[in-house]
């Protein structure tokens, strides 16, 4: 990230709670990096004196297969995870973006999810304890090992979407899931926009139970009503369930529908391969964004008038039952800046925060955006766990 900054790969826990206390104390600026893959999200970082690599302490620390849970270390990648947990029929089903590389500190800190998060929720929902190492050098644990533990304070939701900076996370241990026996995903190609909200509004009113749920729309600049919407349905369970559930839906959205295809096997892992990859392989800025699932038609309808109006290019993949997910917006600096805050001063979106963006449009744009009210609660929980300015950069939220 940074050629002159100090690279310390600790092993253990006591050696993560000393290097944090030592840069505190020598007053040096320190960020805290798994794979990488999240290094671009949040405000251009500042003056970068240490980094803390976390990727040696990636152990599977315990594994209570009865109780499904699973305490692991911070650098440890969800991938190689959920290969030594299907050994036992079991997953922790989190799907983030870059989740061949993604780990299980970064996914805590970020609190990053994706299609999964329909069915299982975020990597907040799925923690239920966590050790933290501290800038004076304390090691801390909060929840246990069990779900029903609630001892202490909740310590694991706090550090969910903390960007690293207010202490390091150690290890976390989170709730299991086990491996469905079979899956097939529902493609359905709608009209317009009308047609998408009438499929969404069919399955949320419905006794489905997908375990993802997904909106694609893409605009094309200059041209009237030029999404193009679409919608996948994911069921994964044992067999008989899954073919009763895809029957089910098919006869429900047949009418909402210009056309429906059911994949399975490779054909369905190469379409979720594709869902995950697509947004992020073309350049642009990328934003996460939040609406209503009763509004979607409102938002994608705001979002093409903006585009348009702007002369850029959309495209947006999100949860449908959620109403969350990202935006990528094609165009120069200043065409994604406009769009950004126009975006933010909108009644429909929510929470637009910039996750992927060139230095120019976060110089113009914050990355995060007004905190309002929160600010000050922000501010008196950075001093009190980072009374020096320690962790992260300034690259936010805290």
């Amino acid at each position: 990230m940074t050629a002159d900054a100090v690279v310390i790969r600790p092993g253990t826990a006591a050696e993560v709670a000393a290097a944090l206390k030592e840069a505190s104390d020598a007053g040096q600026s320190l960020i805290i990096r798994g794979a990488g893959s999240k290094d671009g999200y949040g405000r251009t970082p500042s003056r970068i004196d240490v980094i803390l690599d976390m990727q040696r302490l990636n152990h599977i620390v315990a594994h209570e297969h009865g109780d499904m849970t699973a305490t692991i270390e911070a650098g440890a990648s969800l991938r190689h995870v959920n290969v030594a947990l299907a050994l036992h029929g079991q997953t922790l089903p989190l799907d983030p973006p870059f989740a061949d590389r993604a780990t299980i500190g970064g996914l805590l800190a970020t609190n990053d999810s994706g299609p999964l998060r329909h069915r299982y929720g975020t990597p907040r929902d799925l923690v239920i304890g966590v050790q933290l190492a501290t800038t004076d050098g304390t090691l801390a644990k909060a929840g246990g090992q069990v779900v029903k533990n609630v001892a202490g304070y909740d310590l694991s939701k706090l550090i969910a979407g903390s960007f690293g900076s207010i202490a390091a996370i150690v290890s976390a241990t989170f709730k299991l899931a086990p491996r469905p026996a079979a899956s097939k995903t529902l493609r359905l190609h709608v009209r317009d926009i009308e047609a998408l909200s009438a499929a969404i509004r069919t399955v949320m009113a419905s006794q489905l139970e997908p375990v993802a749920f997904e909106v694609r729309a893409e605009s094309v600049p200059d041209v009237v009503q030029a999404f193009k919407p679409a919608v996948l349905v994911r069921f994964a369970s044992l067999p008989e369930v899954v073919n009763a559930q895809v029957e089910h839906a098919q006869a429900g959205l047949k009418a909402c529908t210009t056309s429906m295809e059911v994949l399975d096997g490779e054909a369905e892992r190469s379409l979720w391969k594709r869902h995950a990859s697509e947004l992020w392989d073309s350049p642009g800025a990328i934003v996460r964004a939040s609406w209503l699932p009763a509004n979607i038609g409102s938002a994608l309808g705001e979002l093409e008038q903006s585009a348009t109006a702007g002369h850029a290019a959309v495209s947006l993949a999100g949860r449908a039952a959620v109403g969350a997910g990202h935006i990528r917006i094609e165009g120069d600096t200043s065409v994604q800046a406009a769009l950004v805050r126009q975006l933010r001063a909108s009644r429909i979106f929510g929470n637009i925060v910039i996750v992927r963006g060139s230095p120019e449009l976060k110089a113009g744009v914050d990355a995060w955006g007004s905190q309002g009210d929160r600010q000050p609660l922000f501010d008196s929980l950075k001093r009190a766990l980072d009374p020096n300015g320690t962790l992260n950069a300034g690259r936010g939220p805290l």
